[in-house]
């Protein structure tokens, strides 16, 4: 299963990380190896992160295979919104993946690029209120680490996307996998009752 992140300047770093790191390291948990996971750019070279932080995406949007599950993920999105292939490129690789994701303010891409329009999702706690407004007919939670919304998840900011990975690991595979991931990754997680 393709895990397609997509990052661009100025995204908040274990917004991309987090997500990478849970999904590579559960396919070396399991000997099935069920994810492959990449970073996505708008175009071929480095992408430079918050803090300075540079990175060089596997893949940009001329080149990448096909997106499978596609993870949006925040930082300062402001100009990701006014750009029309951005957002077009969201739309029709949500449009073909399984499952959509966002982390952190990612959902405000996903919501410029028509992929949410009423669904129930949630932010980084800062961003709530701003969400609402530029947004209103989304169901904002607040207080939450993410909301499975079916086809689409969305997580809170910044480590909040290890926990909705975690848990997208156990939807996409098992929770046997996800709780291994976690104890190797040695991160506190525990699966959520429904």
């Amino acid at each position: 299963m393709n895990i397609g992140i997509y990052l661009y300047d100025n995204a908040e770093v274990l917004d991309f990380a987090g997500p990478f790191e849970v999904f590579s390291t559960a396919s070396r948990m399991s000997a099935d190896q069920p994810f492959n996971a990449f970073l996505v750019s708008e175009n071929d070279g480095p992408v430079r992160a918050r803090g300075g932080f540079t990175v060089l995406p596997s893949y940009y949007f001329a080149n990448h295979p096909q997106v499978d599950v596609l993870i949006v993920v925040g930082g300062v999105h402001d100009q990701e919104m006014t750009k029309s292939e951005v957002l077009s490129w969201i739309s029709e690789q949500a449009a073909q993946a399984s499952l959509v994701a966002s982390v952190c303010t990612g959902i405000f891409l996903l919501a410029a690029a028509g992929v949410v329009s009423d669904q129930k999702v949630t932010t980084h706690w800062e961003d709530v209120s701003d969400l609402r407004r530029c947004f209103p007919s989304l169901q904002v939670c607040e207080e939450t680490r993410w909301v499975d919304s079916g086809a689409i998840v969305s997580s809170g900011g910044i480590s909040a996307s290890i926990d909705m990975s975690l848990y997208l690991v156990a939807r996409l595979h098992s929770i046997q996998l996800a709780t291994r991931t976690a104890r190797q990754m040695e991160f506190d997680w525990v699966m959520p009752s429904s």
